[in-house]
């Protein structure tokens, strides 16, 4: 048999170790990384059910002692029952046109309100009987269900900061319309002096009421405004 001529051996070897260092070569690469998935922190924002079948919002706010002063001074209602500290509450929220209002509109909901559903806003509307009334004049016109409409009610109050200025002084305090205003526009940015009415009744603080679009941005609206009040200094009676 015929010896292989050494130049063969020389390109056997050669070819060999080529292949060893491949081979070592793919052992020693680390295995591929999975992509890293970003973790966003960013909560996305609450979606505000959207009414329809009317051109905006008004949310207003009821300075509580003043009611009850002139309905229940006794307080025999949980809404004026001393120690529960109601200052502003949620009178309604409550559809507008630009000209006149809906009211009492037909709906598939029912007249009444749950129990259940009314329970959980009675720390903004203290009263059972409010929360049924607010929804048969004016949720009713809203184009949402009941549970939407006071999710929206809720979100509405929420979006409103009240100034330190309205908060209940001892003893109560008088101050002007115009500068109840004034602290609610500048403790709410966006919000116009054309977008909120002050009312008063019998010399009193009755209600702050502020325009919203039914996405609850604020927005002025000219025929709400024209029914503020128009005394120079009204009091704010004290909460109990």
């Amino acid at each position: 048999m015929s010896r292989p001529h050494f130049s063969t051996v020389v390109r056997s070897v050669s070819l060999l170790l080529a292949g060893l260092a491949t081979l070592t070569a793919c052992s020693e690469e680390k295995p591929a990384e999975k992509p890293k998935t970003e973790v966003s922190r960013k909560t996305p924002a609450q979606k505000i059910p959207l009414g329809k079948g009317f051109d905006f919002y008004v949310l207003s706010l009821s300075w509580s002692p003043t009611w009850c002063a002139g309905n229940d001074a006794a307080g025999k209602t949980q809404q004026c029952r001393r120690g529960e500290n109601n200052g502003f509450i949620v009178h309604g929220l409550w559809p507008q046109n630009d000209r006149g209002y809906p009211e009492f509109c037909r709906t598939r909901e029912l007249d009444r309100v749950p129990d259940n559903l009314g329970r959980t806003v009675l720390d903004i509307i203290p009263s059972m009987g409010l929360v049924g009334h607010q929804w048969r004049k004016h949720g009713s016109c809203s184009g949402l269900s009941q549970k939407d409409y006071f999710a929206v009610t809720r979100a509405a109050f929420e979006r409103v900061r009240i100034p330190a200025e309205a908060e209940p002084q001892r003893g109560g305090a008088r101050l002007s319309p115009d500068a109840m205003e004034q602290a609610f526009t500048a403790a709410n940015p966006g919000l116009d002096r054309k977008g909120i009415a002050i009312t008063c009744e019998d010399g009193r603080l009755e209600e702050v009421r502020i325009c919203m679009t039914p996405d609850l941005s604020f927005r002025p609206c000219p025929e709400v405004d024209r029914a503020a009040c128009r005394a120079k200094s009204i009091e704010q009676p004290p909460i109990r």
